[in-house]
């Protein structure tokens, strides 16, 4: 049976707690200091690209991500203000991302992470700066700001959640989820269990 509306917010909300406890743990590892706000951009951040058709984009070869000065062209070619706060927000998002949990392939690239850390560093801060042209709210100024003074500081916080296993482990677990919803695998279901996630539906499962 097909994952509902409710089941998949009930999953968002299962994996939004486990990052956030993980997280958590790597910044008091590291004392890094932050704002309740930013700490909550990151979770969502992290919630949302475990799915990869958010963190990709689909071509014709395939899913692929869109290099940062590319996003960042269009940023400058923006018609709209939204539009160019959108591109910036992107850039930051993904280069942080990246640069946290891939940073040992950006080392063998031609583009490493110091070119991660200052292309995705300038976009948070060029939104904290003019976010209110684009009427973002305060908390959203708070963590852009935050994520721009400390940007390489939170790319070692997801660096040891990476490493510890949390992070890596959980990147599919959307697809383990609606593989269990739809199968109701006792196997996936201790699988879930063992990364943290408690498996919930509002209806029985058949198989």
């Amino acid at each position: 049976m097909p994952a509902t509306h409710h089941d998949r917010v009930l999953t968002e909300v299962d994996a939004r707690s486990f990052f956030q406890d993980a997280v958590q743990s790597a910044m008091a590892n590291q004392q890094v200091h932050a704002r309740q706000e930013t700490l909550c951009y990151i979770v969502n951040l992290l919630t949302g690209y475990i799915r990869a058709d958010q963190l990709f984009e689909t071509i014709a070869d395939g899913p692929f991500i869109k290099p940062l000065a590319l996003m960042y062209a269009e940023a400058l070619e923006a018609p709209r203000v939204s539009d160019r706060d959108a591109s910036l927000k992107r850039l930051g998002d993904v280069a942080l991302f990246i640069s946290g949990l891939y940073s040992n392939s950006l080392g063998r690239s031609l583009v490493d992470l110091d070119y991660y850390i200052q292309m995705g560093g300038n976009a948070y801060g060029f939104l904290a700066d003019c976010g209110r042209t684009a009427r973002a709210t305060q908390a959203l100024k708070i963590a852009f700001l935050e994520l721009s003074d400390q940007f390489a500081a939170f790319t070692d916080v997801l660096a040891e959640v990476s490493e510890t296993g949390r992070l890596n482990n959980s990147i599919d677990i959307m697809r383990l989820y609606e593989i269990w919803q739809a199968t109701g695998s006792r196997r996936i279901a201790l699988k879930l269990r063992s990364l943290g996630i408690e498996p919930v539906t509002t209806y029985r499962n058949t198989h």
